[in-house]
């Protein structure tokens, strides 16, 4: 359960809490606080442990320059850690830091892993149950992983053929499409969870985490079929913020080792990452001709620059070019792969 934000004791005067609470009162996501949180650490254990207070533009200026001459970071790793120092400075601390000179990183555009049909095809038969459907969706929806195992029973609406993505990156909510291949294993997954949340209830359990203060708004909702997780865990835990057992959401390790699993045995000489399937997604419904803007609106990217790295991979044939090797009419024998090596075929 370590997406739930943990209880911060209200008479705790030490410096991280009270940044915990300040960040959790400005309403930033509990992503956004901890990598906040992560980044002020490092800001002050790089300044040998000294207080912020005591601290300047300076001393960012040099943190954020060791960061792209030593750690060789890149521009967006960089540019994270200067959110999280101007928020410590400017909102938390009320210090004015404007005009920071540093060097800025070095930009490298990294190409997205891209599985191709084929490739989404043999992996796919190698995952079964629940791990296949995750899988799918992340493939046919473009949702990404933290978004996929967050959905809840609700999520699902067959009626409009929409899947609601509820606190996205950046805390914003989005639909997406509906695969209708998978509404009847959506169904049977579904008709499992209503089995479990029955056994759950028998057994004493069966009460959801529900976030910010939908707790206390609607207090029979963490007991409805409609907001227990489509994946739930296999066991029950300890929820972080009350110590109550509960059953949380599939933890994103499950997944990832058998996604690994599945690309190993599938034979694909690419990295197995979870997030390859929405990239995959982006990059297919382009080459099937789909504006930029539509693609956009499906992922939830909020500048469109981010979404066109997908020009880059689309499968046209080197941009469109047909390559000049390719107008050659075949020589014969020699082009043979192994008659490189001198060795017959």
């Amino acid at each position: 359960m370590d997406d739930i934000r943990p209880p911060i004791p209200e008479e705790s005067g030490k410096f991280i809490p009270s940044l915990r609470r300040h960040i959790r009162k400005s309403g930033l996501a509990y992503r956004t606080e901890q990598t906040y949180v992560h980044w002020v650490k490092r800001y002050i254990h790089f300044n040998e442990l000294r207080h912020p207070k005591k601290l300047g533009a300076s001393d960012i200026e040099r943190f954020l320059n060791h960061l792209a001459m030593n750690r060789s970071c890149s521009i967006n790793t960089q540019k994270i850690a200067l959110n999280a120092l101007i928020y410590l400075y400017k909102r938390f601390l009320e210090v004015d830091v404007s005009n920071l000179e540093f060097t800025p990183a070095r930009q490298y555009r990294r190409l997205p892993t891209v599985y191709s049909r084929e490739e989404v095809q043999s992996i796919l038969s190698h995952l079964r149950g629940a791990h296949r459907l995750q899988v799918e969706l992340m493939y046919g929806s473009g949702l990404r992983c933290a978004e996929l195992l967050s959905l809840r029973v609700k999520d699902i609406d067959f009626g409009s053929n929409n899947i609601f993505v509820r606190g996205g990156k950046g805390n914003k909510d989005r639909t997406t499409m509906l695969p209708q291949s998978l509404v009847p294993a959506l169904e049977r997954q579904i008709e499992y969870v209503k089995l479990l949340h029955a056994q759950d209830l028998e057994d004493g359990f069966g009460d959801v985490y529900l976030p910010d203060a939908l707790e206390r708004k609607y207090p029979s909702a963490a007991h409805s079929l409609a907001w227990q997780y489509l994946f739930p865990a296999s066991k029950v835990g300890p929820d972080p913020r009350s110590g109550v057992l509960r059953r949380h959401h599939l933890h994103p390790t499950a997944l990832a080792k058998q996604i690994r699993r599945a690309v190993q045995a599938a034979g694909v000489r690419k990295p197995a990452r979870a997030h390859a399937f929405r990239h995959s997604f982006a990059t297919h419904l382009l080459e099937a001709g789909y504006d930029l803007r539509t693609i956009q609106e499906l992922l939830g990217h909020s500048d469109i620059s981010t979404t066109e790295i997908y020009t880059h991979v689309v499968n046209r044939g080197g941009k469109g070019v047909l390559s000049p090797m390719d107008r050659m009419q075949p020589l014969g024998g020699i082009s043979e792969p192994m008659a490189a090596y001198g060795v017959a075929a």
